[in-house]
């Protein structure tokens, strides 16, 4: 049976430029979208909240939605990451509340495609959907409780 790890990401604008969190893997500094996997008894919306919180020190709700992405890595663990967004008014100062986060980084999209050390392919797809003016509703994804 297929089983994947449901995971949760959210892009974060701000004055034009997006959030992404570093952390070291293997030794080596790693940039991500503030993300994580689902847990028990949370909306997806509400796991992007929480992890975007965990990771920045920023609390806010999702704005809207931008799909979802299907992934194997190179060790065949398979993924489903959704993915959320949200346009804040300007840059904010961030503190991680999560260890694993070294710190925190506004970039411009291009500087996050170019980067050669992104957790991984999804990390640019990410982007690239942001860019493409794609925008959900958050109503796509409903949690019934």
């Amino acid at each position: 049976m297929y089983k994947p790890h449901v995971t949760v990401a959210c892009i974060v604008q701000a004055e034009g430029e997006l959030l992404v969190v570093e952390e070291t893997i293997n030794g080596k500094a790693t940039w991500n979208q503030p993300a994580g996997h689902l847990e028990a008894e949370e909306s997806l919306s509400e796991a992007a909240s929480r992890e975007l919180y965990e990771e920045t020190g920023i609390q806010a709700e999702m704005a809207y939605f931008l799909g979802v992405q299907q992934w194997t890595a190179p060790d065949n663990t398979p993924f489903i990451r959704f993915l959320f967004a949200l346009d804040l008014p300007e840059r904010v100062a961030t503190q991680p509340q999560d260890s694993d986060i070294d710190r925190c980084w506004w970039l411009s999209p291009q500087q996050i495609l170019d980067a050669a050390h992104l957790r991984s392919p999804l990390v640019a797809e990410s982007v690239r959907i942001w860019q493409s003016g794609v925008r959900y509703p958050l109503s796509l994804v409903r949690f019934y409780r």
